[in-house]
């Protein structure tokens, strides 16, 4: 017999194509994946992100604290969205994560500044996430450089002759020294969560009915519901696990700082421990095995990671990509322990990230279990 034959290596390449033809789901991963992944790192992946969200809590009227606030706006990196009328609201809206700036002017701002005393202009950035403020805060002396420049003309353009007319401070809240171990730690318990249960929970049931012991379950008079519920439980108390320990390694190792409280993160972790599950046995209805149960789980993994805002700053993608992420319950989970370890949010500041999670659970549960198979195909 020779030692390689022409005739037997394209039997095995014919072979293999057949086996990939009547294997559709696999071969749809295969061209997916890669599609997926160049959709969102050409279109939807940046890291300068631009028009964030800003408060002005201001105390003057004046034309220049006009000016300031129209500079701002026109340097794309600023949207102004809200103007408090005190300083518990501007608060509330940074701690909720519905402003990611709050630019406070004084009162008798523009008089202090024509009197040349250099009045104080304070810039409070949402510092949980470093990477998507710092390139705002760097350029904002620049824009309010160049917009009293246009202002300060004829008797006052001495002042715009030496320093700076103003005082500019810019505060980190949340996270002073902009450490990113204070903003990825936390969010990586979302992370490994999601990873880990839905892949978790998808091989186990695609691995029963593998082995046939489905087949058994299916024979016995288990409601879907009480399967579904069944098969969840047991990963409820492995994901508490996983919490545990990440929020010790968090204060042990890292130095995360626990400004909320820890028992309200493990309550609100039930709903997206859950969620996760509940996709993971969804998955399972809809493959056939293990195989195609990782490459399922990688599918929905890969955009929840892009999109959530862990990488990548979630309000430097595109539009139509910050609405896929918000459908993603690890965009809210991520938000949600943020605001609780690192601004001390409490239940209701919370629950605008809850009912999203809850919302995305009850839809994957109804899927599931319409697609639960009473008896094998």
């Amino acid at each position: 017999m020779s030692l390689f034959s022409f005739r037997r290596f394209g039997a095995i390449v014919g072979k293999e194509f057949i086996q990939m033809r009547r294997d559709r789901l696999t071969f749809a991963m295969l061209i997916g994946i890669p599609l997926l992944q160049l959709i969102l790192f050409g279109y939807a992946i940046n890291s300068d992100p631009r028009h964030l969200p800003t408060a002005v809590l201001s105390g003057d009227n004046s034309p220049y604290s006009r000016s300031i606030v129209a500079a701002m706006q026109a340097s794309t990196f600023f949207d102004i969205t809200d103007y408090p009328k005190s300083r518990a609201e501007a608060d509330r809206l940074i701690s909720k994560g519905a402003v990611q700036f709050i630019l406070t002017i004084p009162e008798e701002f523009g008089t202090d500044l024509v009197r040349g005393e250099r009045p104080v202009l304070l810039l409070e950035a949402d510092a949980t996430d470093p990477m998507a403020t710092g390139n705002a805060a760097g350029t904002f002396p620049e824009v309010i450089r160049r917009a009293l420049a246009k202002d300060l003309k004829g008797p006052n353009v001495g002042l715009n002759q030496s320093e700076m007319p103003v005082t500019i401070r810019i505060h980190n809240k949340y996270n002073p020294e902009a450490q990113t171990q204070y903003n990825i730690v936390p969010g990586l318990m979302g992370v490994i969560l999601t990873m880990t249960l839905v892949m978790i929970t998808a091989l186990a049931i695609t691995r029963e009915s593998e082995r046939g012991t489905m087949e058994h379950l299916l024979s016995t008079p288990v409601r879907p519901l009480e399967v579904m519920l069944g098969k969840i439980i047991p990963y409820i108390l492995v994901g508490y696990i996983q919490i545990g320990l990440i929020i010790s390694s968090a204060w042990l190792l890292f130095g995360v700082p626990m400004h909320g409280s820890v028992p309200l993160v493990f309550a609100l972790s039930l709903l997206f421990i859950g969620a996760n599950l509940s996709v993971g046995v969804t998955i399972s209805t809809a493959v056939r095995n293990q195989l195609q149960a990782v490459q399922m789980s990688i599918f929905f993994f890969m955009p929840s990671l892009l999109l959530s805002g862990f990488m990548f700053p979630f309000r430097g993608m595109p539009q139509w990509a910050q609405w896929v992420g918000s459908i993603l319950p690890l965009t809210h989970y991520l938000r949600l322990i943020r605001g609780i370890l690192l601004k001390g949010n409490g239940i209701q500041e919370s629950m605008g990230h809850v009912w999203p999670i809850l919302l995305f659970w009850l839809i994957i549960v109804a899927i599931g279990l319409k697609r639960y198979r009473r008896t094998l195909d």
